[in-house]
């Protein structure tokens, strides 16, 4: 039976980590490695954390560096074969999670299912691509982090979550790992986790610093494909336009060649 650690990180959001804990203390399977880490709140999360230490493999409550900087702590402490982050205010969708993901099989060193985003009393389905790509990455944005296992391992051989970004170093790991690495991944039909569009990273407000936090992992790890990035985003949207649709039909099935043959037969008559 293959060991899942979860990894929540909390800081002063007590409402969310009740949510968060419980979806994962009432799974079904057995396996589950449990760690989470609170950057010494204040608001009796701690002493809510505490009430359950008997589930939990580790936790601690102190003042962290951040988001990452926490995550980080969480990885040194995963014993499981995989780590799946779960932060406070996130829930796994149902008590069987765990073990309907592991009998679809965990066998790459990414997998990840989808996520349902939840804002208020809204929600919405995300389906990620089977097939990923470097323009999905690019343009698209992301893996969905709360509902992506990842293989304990690659932490090791490719390093823990850059600490001096705020918002994309999960993104840049995934960036790096898959565009970088080529590490094996594989999508699962299936939904893992609610997720609370409340984090910083789902807010509007920080959409500059997002953007210049990718753009910086850009030029670190492929400085060279900048340019020909920019090119793909501009190829994609022309794409979806209906005059590059119909200029597509018209090459498609010879029409432009059959008109430019016409025009030179007008042209040659009228001499």
């Amino acid at each position: 039976m293959k060991t899942v650690s979860i990894v929540t990180i909390n800081y002063n959001n007590i409402i969310g980590l009740k949510k968060t804990m419980q979806s994962v203390l009432k799974q079904t399977y057995n396996a589950i490695d449990y760690v989470i880490i609170d950057g010494g709140s204040t608001d009796g999360s701690a002493a809510y954390i505490e009430q359950h230490d008997s589930k939990l493999s580790y936790w601690i409550s102190e003042k962290d560096k951040g988001i990452y900087n926490a995550m980080n702590k969480g990885i040194a402490q995963a014993k499981g074969e995989y780590v799946l982050f779960l932060n406070s205010g996130d829930a796994l969708i149902a008590n069987n999670t765990i073990s309907t993901i592991v009998s679809l099989g965990l066998d790459k060193d990414i997998v990840y299912g989808n996520l349902l985003r939840v804002n208020d009393n809204t929600t919405e389905l995300k389906i990620y691509p089977e097939k990923l790509t470097f323009n999905h990455f690019y343009y698209k944005g992301h893996l969905p982090h709360p509902a992506t296992f990842i293989k304990t391992k690659i932490f090791t051989e490719l390093g823990n979550y850059r600490e001096d970004f705020k918002i994309v170093s999960d993104w840049d790991f995934f960036v790096k790992a898959i565009c970088k690495f080529n590490v094996c991944y594989k999508r699962i039909d299936c939904t893992v986790t609610a997720y609370d569009t409340t984090g910083i990273s789902a807010n509007p407000e920080f959409r500059t610093s997002l953007l210049k936090e990718r753009e910086q992992s850009l030029e670190e790890h492929f400085p060279l494909f900048l340019q020909d990035a920019s090119r793909l985003v501009v190829y994609d949207k022309l794409a979806k336009t209906q005059h590059y649709k119909l200029y597509q039909s018209l090459l498609k099935n010879n029409i432009l060649k059959k008109l430019n043959r016409f025009r030179v037969s007008i042209f040659k008559l009228g001499k």
